[in-house]
């Protein structure tokens, strides 16, 4: 069971002058998001993490760098277009006061599932490609450092909201309900039986109960302990006693 962190990059100039960004080139973190990059980097230099991964848009990598800044240990940072942000086409670049003047607006908070911007992609294609692109470089970080690894996400709003919504088994036109604030964390852990969303949309909090317990010596299985870890993906009835505490 890997476990991803979605970090929504930090506010940018476009943010702050209520403009919708899309994949314009050029768009920063301002101060504010600055500031906001570097507290999500403090939150997270507990955690031991196998891999962080950018969206390849220049705030998205701003805020990534600033992730591993404030690591003891050097890693760097990939890149997956497959977490890129929405390409909204000839919205890009506009007032969102204006956009919402416009009928697709209506169609976009209402039914996002039939949203298509023009000259861009579906909102559909856009959760699909993100999903796709989070469950794969899940898997491959289970498979090279093993079911309790961790990794991060560095990406945009709309995109974290698609990839929550799946998890929690939310059809697209209710994705809308969720909400992502600039360098906020979100956590979701893939199994095999389903995923568990752990977290979202926080912005301060201890994290380091993600760093995975001690690995104990190997030793022979009953056949009730096999029968018993091969239901380790099973949700606890009643809740569960929740990660142990550590001082």
């Amino acid at each position: 069971m890997a476990t991803v962190i979605l970090v929504r990059h930090g506010r940018t100039t476009a943010n702050a002058s209520g403009t919708l960004a899309g994949r314009l080139p050029g768009v920063k973190l301002d101060e504010t998001g600055l500031a906001q990059a570097v507290r999500a980097g403090e939150r997270l230099a507990p955690v031991p993490l196998a891999a962080v991964v950018s969206s390849p848009l220049e705030r998205c990598k701003q805020t990534a760098r600033e992730v591993v800044r404030a690591r003891s240990e050097r890693m760097a940072v990939a890149s997956d277009r497959g977490i890129t942000e929405c390409d909204y086409g000839d919205w890009q670049g506009r007032q969102l006061k204006e956009l919402a003047k416009e009928r697709l607006w209506s169609t976009v908070q209402t039914q996002p599932s039939a949203a298509v911007f023009p000259g861009g992609e579906s909102m559909a294609a856009m959760q699909a490609r993100a999903v796709s692109a989070v469950r794969l470089q899940d898997a491959r970080v289970e498979a090279e450092h093993g079911p309790g690894a961790v990794w991060v996400a560095v990406s945009h709003g709309d995109v974290i909201k698609s990839v929550l919504a799946d998890a929690l088994g939310m059809h697209l036109d209710l994705f809308q309900r969720l909400h992502i604030d600039p360098a906020s964390i979100s956590i979701v852990r893939y199994t095999g039986a389903r995923p568990y969303v752990l977290a979202t949309n926080t912005h301060s909090g201890d994290l380091s109960w993600l760093a995975p317990p001690p690995a104990k010596p190997a030793a022979r299985k009953s056949s009730r302990a096999r029968r018993t870890s091969s239901r380790a993906d099973d949700a606890a009835v009643g809740g569960g006693a929740g990660p142990s505490v550590t001082s």
